[in-house]
């Protein structure tokens, strides 16, 4: 978004910049920039005096962060239900078609079946 607040040169006064579409025709040939305060015209962009914005301040730094979490040993996730080839998944519920029953995707089983890279479009559309 562009910025809008100025300080404007001829009425030293904190205001908008309007911008007013300037047509030739049915065509946009440009911009006609102005004080909403006093209506002075500006002649360009660079000529336009923006109201710089403060740094915000730095409250935190790298130090706060606390350190990422490990919840699973490394290998440990490779056989859940959710990479399995038999796991469905639907609106309403989710499903193991091996065991014909309903499963999370954090289950697993001693059967695990990895399944391929899984589309959701490919599997609502059947391919």
């Amino acid at each position: 978004m562009k910025t809008v607040e100025i300080i404007c040169s001829a009425c030293g006064v904190e205001a908008f910049l309007n911008r007013e579409p300037i047509y030739e025709g049915f065509s946009k040939v440009g911009e006609e920039l102005s004080c909403s305060a006093c209506g002075h015209r500006f002649a360009s962009e660079e000529e336009v005096p923006f109201k710089q914005r403060k740094a915000a301040p730095v409250i935190f730094t790298e130090a706060d962060r606390s350190k990422k979490v490990q919840i699973f040993e490394a290998g440990e996730a490779d056989t859940l239900c959710h990479y399995c080839a038999s796991y469905v998944v639907n609106p309403f519920v989710q499903f193991c078609s091996r065991h014909k029953k309903e499963v999370q995707a954090t289950d697993s089983c001693p059967e695990f079946e990895r399944g391929g890279a899984k589309n959701p479009a490919n599997s609502i559309l059947g391919f």
